[in-house]
């Protein structure tokens, strides 16, 4: 079994959480992987090019693969899992499901009509340390994905904070309504979960002592 950590928008594979769990795994004697979703340019990413990015580092083969995701990296973890059979379990951090519905909501009709109209939008990137610029393609390519074909029995594990103001914990449990194979726990945590490690942590474990 492979572990892979998809990061967040605007951040990075040294994340406060990829380091944590890295930490983590780092005694047990497993690799997690934790690569750039940012590409080698940040103005060009779309959900297409970090989708790649994950099948780059996946390669060939036909070992199985269990994909923690953070966000818009748990939402690309799922549609990873649409698309790729290798997918044996999900592990998703405050997923960023229906993303672009409410990250287009947030801007507002004239920061997007904006964006439209001079093809990039100023997005404070926490790796980078300072502002970056997201090309408008990024809205066009995600009306090609739908994490709602998701119809698989794998396992899937959710954590969500009852307090996310980023992505409300409602689409969490739309997602695993009626689907049995899709535990979801909520804590009293925000968006970034960074208080709720200790939990992801218990959760994931015997996951790790499953594959050892």
């Amino acid at each position: 079994m492979r572990y892979l950590y998809l990061h967040g928008l605007a951040s990075g594979p040294s994340s406060s959480k990829a380091r944590y769990l890295q930490e983590k795994f780092r005694p047990l004697g497993i690799p997690l992987l934790c690569p750039d979703l940012n590409g080698s340019d940040f103005r060009t990413m779309t959900f297409t090019s970090q989708l790649a990015r994950v099948q780059e580092v996946l390669g060939g083969g036909v070992e199985p693969v269990t994909l923690l995701g953070s966000s818009l990296g748990g939402l690309m973890a799922v549609l990873t899992a649409i698309a790729d059979p290798r997918v044996a379990r999900l592990f998703l951090m405050a997923p960023a499901f229906k993303f672009m519905a409410i990250w287009l909501q947030h801007l507002g009709p004239q920061t997007l009509a904006q964006w439209r109209e001079t093809g990039v939008l100023e997005v404070y990137h926490y790796a980078y340390g300072c502002t970056a610029l997201l090309g408008y393609k990024m809205v066009e390519d995600a009306q090609n994905y739908d994490e709602d074909l998701f119809n698989y029995s794998i396992p899937v594990q959710i954590v969500h904070g009852l307090n996310d103001a980023v992505v409300p914990p409602a689409y969490s449990v739309a997602f695993a309504q009626d689907r049995p194979n899709i535990q979801l726990t909520l804590v009293p945590d925000d968006h970034s979960l960074l208080a709720s490690m200790d939990t992801v942590w218990d959760l994931l474990l015997p996951w790790l002592a499953q594959s050892s």
